[in-house]
Parts: structure tokens; C-alpha cells; sequence
């Protein structure tokens, strides 16, 4: 038969209070009786009850994700990252996969999540109206995307500082001709965009450059969208010698759209992205490194941490470091191409 608390209390000699507040790893019990107590659990071979462990404390044991895009790579190594946290503490995580505006408006309307989590991380940017929804649940919420806002703890890095690095470097190339790659703010909200563009006019700007719109164009944060976006790039009177895209994914498209074209990389046109995806290295491809994982990890345990410790007060916004990384798709002009 199983064991159940009552004959884990009666082998260790305390009450069934102790030992779930011991297993729980809840305050009240000295280290030496909580050890005594996992000993005896462990060779009787009793398991907490998590619905039981939940009634006594008012918890589910679940946390909330809130993802737009769970296919990309992006919003999944963050996904995986904040999960393997989660699922290290003994929570279990309810996904809900938000990608279309009716099934956006649908988890607002109804919020289904309420009494189901204990916290919700959000991977995508609510607005007013979302973010009021959100609080409501009265639990502790945090981000890895946008800006601060009230009631979030939002982990994120800074967009316009990685975009003028990557900018600056192919003007300290030499290069006068720079196109950029972006995505669009769409019905998602995203604030990485706009920032990203300001960023790229700014170092423009601060270089005596003029600004070219022929030199931008949208590739919706994908392979495929920064090859379509490369080749209209490409087709300008006068075409880029160097492209910023603002993701790792869109600077591959813009690389086979070059290679489809029979140009070579950087000898005819620099390349930059941003993000450092796992295939960055093994293209060779110049990006700006942001620590994608990381940010899906800390973002789960200040989480955890609010749950743990609801009367501390915790940070409304945590930056992560960033750096440039060179590699071998940056160059600079030949002499003899536009400039």
C-alpha cells in the first residue's frame, strides 16, 4: 500500500502539520527534523499530494506563459530557459499560444488563466487594457519583452544601444550606403522595431549621413522575410553596400537572397544581424549577442522569487548585457562600388 503522511508522521515522531510543512519546504521546521523527515518519506516511499499540497497552501504549482509566436526561435529558447527553471522548482507550466488576434482577444476576454497560475510570464507586450486584465489576477507578473510598465518585472536589453553598435561599426567600415532590415510593430505592440529604427537613424544621423527610406525594408522577423526583403533592398537605384537586419533570422534571408544574386559577402555587401542565434557562428555572421536564454531564466526565477518572498520588493526592470560580435560577413566598400 502506499504510505501516506500520517505514517510518515507516526515513523518520524511528529505531527502531519510538521512533515507537510518539512516536504514543502516551508518555515517553522529546523533543518535536522526536515532532514529526519525526507529520510523517512524517501524509505517509505511517500509522495506529496499536489492537490492536496495545494489546498494547504493555496497554490497551484502552475505558471502561466503567454507566447506569440511559439514556433520561433526566439520566443522558444526563452520558452525552454524560463520551463527548465520552473520545472526545477516542482511548477508545471500552462501555456497559451497567442499568435492570432482572435485567440489574443479570446485569453482577454475571458482570462481563462484566472485561479489556474500562481504567476504569468508574458512574452508578449499587452496593451493598457491587456496589462490592467493581467493584474487583476493579483499575481506576480513578469516579461522578457517591451518596456517597464506597472506591475511587471520585465527582463529585457537594451534595443538602441545593440542597433548603434552594429550600426557604427559598418560606418567606422566606411560604408555610406547602409540599409536596415526590420519588422514590423504590427498588432503585437512591439516596441523592439521602433526602437531599433530610431537607433539605426540616430547613427546615421551622427555620421553627416542622409537618410535613404529606399534602403529599408520590412522582413517580418523571418528567413524567408529577410530574403524577400534583401532582394527589394537590392533593386533600389542605388543598392546598399552594407545591411543591418534586425534579427539573426532576417540577416540569413538577406544572405541567400546575396548568394541567389552571385554576390559575395562582405566583398560586395556587409552584413550584420542581431540576436547571436545558434547557427550565427556557424555561418560566420557579424551580430550583436544578446543572452536570449538567459533572459527566459531570470525572468522564471524573479518569478519564483516573488512567489517565495511576496513581501520583498522586487526590480521593475532588469538589463542584460549585450556585445557586438565580429565575425566574417562584415568588410569594408570596395573602392569601387556605390557609396
Amino acid at each position: 500500500m502506499t504510505a501516506s503522511i500520517n505514517d510518515v508522521a507516526r515513523a518520524a515522531g511528529v505531527s502531519a502539520s510538521t512533515v507537510s510543512r518539512a516536504l514543502r519546504g516551508r518555515p517553522g521546521v529546523s533543518d535536522e527534523v526536515r532532514d529526519q523527515i525526507k529520510a523517512v518519506a524517501d524509505r517509505l516511499g511517500y509522495t506529496a499530494s499536489r492537490s492536496a499540497s495545494s489546498l494547504a497552501s493555496g497554490r497551484t504549482h502552475t505558471i502561466g506563459v503567454l507566447v506569440p509566436y511559439v514556433g520561433r526561435w526566439f520566443f522558444g529558447t526563452v520558452l525552454d530557459a524560463a520551463e527548465h527553471v520552473f520545472s526545477g522548482a516542482g511548477y508545471d507550466v500552462l501555456l497559451y499560444n497567442l499568435g492570432s488576434p482572435e485567440a489574443r482577444k479570446r485569453f482577454f476576454t475571458r482570462m481563462p488563466a484566472r485561479k489556474r497560475v500562481d504567476a504569468v510570464l508574458s512574452l508578449l507586450i499587452p496593451d493598457e487594457e491587456e496589462s490592467a486584465a493581467l493584474r487583476s489576477l493579483g499575481v506576480p507578473l513578469a516579461s522578457t519583452v517591451g518596456d517597464a510598465r506597472p506591475g511587471f518585472t520585465v527582463v529585457g536589453i537594451d534595443d538602441r544601444a545593440g542597433t548603434q553598435s552594429a550600426v557604427r561599426h559598418l560606418v567606422n567600415l566606411g560604408h555610406r550606403r547602409i540599409g536596415m532590415i526590420s519588422g514590423s510593430s504590427g498588432p503585437q505592440h512591439w516596441t523592439t522595431p521602433v526602437q531599433r529604427r530610431r537607433a539605426y537613424l540616430d547613427v546615421l544621423a551622427d555620421a553627416g549621413i542622409e537618410h535613404d527610406p529606399a534602403l529599408e525594408a520590412d522582413g517580418d522577423y523571418t528567413v524567408e522575410g529577410g530574403e524577400r526583403a534583401m532582394t527589394e533592398l537590392l533593386a533600389a537605384s542605388r543598392p546598399p553596400t552594407a545591411v543591418f537586419a534586425q534579427s539573426d533570422e532576417m540577416a540569413m534571408g538577406a544572405l541567400r537572397a546575396l548568394r541567389r544574386h552571385r554576390l559575395k559577402v562582405p566583398d560586395d555587401v556587409s552584413v550584420v544581424g542581431f540576436d547571436d542565434h545558434e547557427l550565427a557562428d556557424v555561418i560566420g555572421l557579424t551580430t550583436v549577442a544578446q543572452p536570449v536564454a538567459g533572459q527566459g531564466a531570470e525572468a522564471a526565477r524573479l518569478l519564483l522569487r516573488q512567489l517565495d518572498e511576496p513581501g520583498t520588493e522586487q526590480p521593475g526592470h532588469v538589463q542584460m548585457p549585450i556585445r557586438l560580435v565580429l565575425r566574417e560577413t562584415t568588410a569594408p566598400p570596395r573602392p569601387r562600388g556605390p557609396q
